[in-house]
């Protein structure tokens, strides 16, 4: 037997907050082998990354502490280790790559600089062999062009090309030890196949070892060789990935695997009538360039988009990032401005002016993909929901709203109680429902979802698709539901079109597009969110 590469032993972890400790990991053992894959699984707030921090002591010390436990790489005891012991393990021995690379990545840097600053802190290296360095990092992860990229800031890269940068910062230093926290959450399915591709090609030619954290269970069959699986700062399960798969144990395990969306039925086809329609729909930016800002050209991020959208239907939305899902959903919500023709409720709506369009708002609603962003920190969740009918409907008394408010929290799921409380004393899931009962409590006809489910673990994102399914069958909705995660869209949708580049490339009923795509984008898709070869 090999000896561990990390050994975890007892970890527990705690925060002080004010006056009241909260344990947020407890006993946690776990080894990691040279060149070995242990994912560790676990839904929002059950100590993965608390658990990975601690093993480079990232955590905000001093109010984070380690009341017990050790921490053994190569047999040294991290948690007794001195500040400049792990200065040289940091970047160097073990790396890091976090979920969300726009906020790890330094927007004031470019690219070459935040790469380089590894190879010039451990390796000691100059600007010539350190940009040579990094222009072979960069080529190693898939950056096309690397020469072109040295000078790009991270708002000038698209979503995947930025985690492709945190990986090359991660591998600059050839680490034994990657500790990957979620770092395919929020990218496009493609994109997603993608980086998983590279780590594993990375890994195989490195011999690294890597500590893979996810709530996705199809990365974990795909990545690990091992699985340790948390609830409440604990390991409630561990086993090897297909003995975990095929025979779970633990109960929450279980309620993991069974919370997979290909598990739910079909949807029922509709055969209403339209509710929302767009012809010849167009959504042109200008790029503009010269001291007299003249348009050279145009992005083309709608372009000519024709659909018709059915009363009680839901028409999902599929492509990846910059395809024109989310500018299609606003130009037909009338939110930015576009070209062609927009008729709602038999009505054209295209040319009417902000206050002419406020008496279809009520019909007409949005949910954003991020709740946490879209519902405001300064009001109480009773303020958040009522706000629409203040607007909408202002001669409803104050004792009528506050009951609306109650019935349609019960309506989502959520304790009526809670009315008080603020977005940031809930989870992500329970914002979600806000953000739900916020466009109901209008009683709309039409909703759009612009990614509601993207940032949810895999439970919730069941949990959420099964509430939009039971509101649209109690109250007849329609909805335009925007993904690019096409599991969800299979188990909620009942047509789905595919964009691609600002048009609709191919349209179908759900089970008729799964089964036989007919574009090559669509089949790209499918191959990369199903990881199956789709022919």
């Amino acid at each position: 037997m090999t000896d561990p590469l990390l050994s975890i032993r007892n970890l527990d972890v705690s925060f002080q907050l004010g006056e009241r400790r909260v344990d947020a990991v407890r006993d946690v053992s776990l080894d990691i082998a040279p060149g070995e894959t242990l994912a560790l699984v676990g839904e929002s707030g059950s100590g993965k990354s608390v658990t990975a921090l601690s093993v480079l002591r990232l955590l905000p010390y001093p109010s984070a502490s380690h009341p017990r436990g050790q921490i053994f790489f190569k047999g040294a005891d991290l948690l007794a280790a001195d500040d400049k012991t792990l200065r040289a393990v940091r970047g160097n021995d073990i790396s890091m790559i976090y979920q969300e690379p726009m906020t790890s990545l330094n927007p004031l840097h470019t690219v070459e600089r935040q790469v380089s600053e590894v190879l010039s802190v451990h390796r000691g290296l100059g600007r010539n062999a350190a940009r040579k360095r990094v222009l072979e990092l960069l080529d190693a992860v898939g950056i096309p062009d690397p020469q072109t990229r040295l000078a790009s800031f991270p708002h000038q890269l698209s979503g995947g090309q930025r985690q492709r940068v945190m990986i090359a910062m991660a591998l600059a230093c050839e680490p034994d030890l990657l500790i990957a926290d979620e770092p395919t959450t929020a990218l496009d399915v493609t994109v997603q196949a993608q980086i998983l591709d590279l780590l594993k090609s990375v890994q195989q030619r490195m011999g690294m070892a890597m500590l893979f954290i996810t709530h996705d269970l199809g990365i974990v069959r795909r990545m690990a060789d091992k699985v340790c699986v948390m609830q409440g700062g604990e390991i409630v399960e561990r086993a090897e990935t297909e003995s975990l798969f095929s025979t779970p144990r633990h109960a929450y395990t279980k309620h993991l695997l069974s919370s997979e969306l290909t598990e739910m039925e079909p949807v029922e086809a509709m055969t209403g009538g339209p509710i929302m329609a767009v012809n010849n729909l167009k959504v042109w930016f200008p790029i503009k360039r010269g001291v007299f800002r003249r348009t050279v050209d145009h992005i083309k991020a709608v372009d000519g988009v024709d659909l018709v959208v059915r009363r009680g239907e839901t028409l999902g939305v599929v492509g990846e990032s910059g395809s024109g899902k989310t500018t299609l959903g606003l130009a037909m919500l009338r939110l930015i401005s576009s070209q062609g023709r927009i008729v709602f409720l038999g009505e054209n709506i295209e040319d009417k002016k902000s206050r002419a369009m406020r008496r279809y708002r009520a019909d007409m609603q949005v949910v954003f993909q991020d709740p946490f962003g879209s519902l405001s920190p300064r009001m109480s969740v009773g303020e958040i929901v009522a706000e629409g009918l203040a607007v909408h409907f202002p001669s409803i008394k104050a004792v009528e709203r506050v009951e609306r408010v109650k019935f349609v929290l019960g309506e989502v799921g959520l304790d009526p109680e809670i009315v008080h409380r603020y977005p940031h004393e809930l989870s992500g899931g329970q914002r979600q429902r806000i953000a739900i009962a916020r466009a109901l409590i209008l009683e709309p006809r039409f909703i759009i979802l612009d990614e509601p489910t993207s940032a949810l673990d895999m439970s919730v994102q069941a949990q959420i698709v099964k509430l939009l399914r039971d509101l649209q069958a109690r109250h007849g909705l329609t909805y335009v539901f925007i993904s690019h995660n096409l599991r969800v869209v299979r188990a909620i949708a009942s047509e789905i079109i595919v964009m691609q580049n600002g048009r609709i490339v191919e349209q179908a009923r759900t089970e008729a597009l799964f089964a036989a795509p007919e574009h090559p984008y669509t089949r790209t898709l499918l191959a990369a969110a199903l990881d199956v070869a789709v022919r």
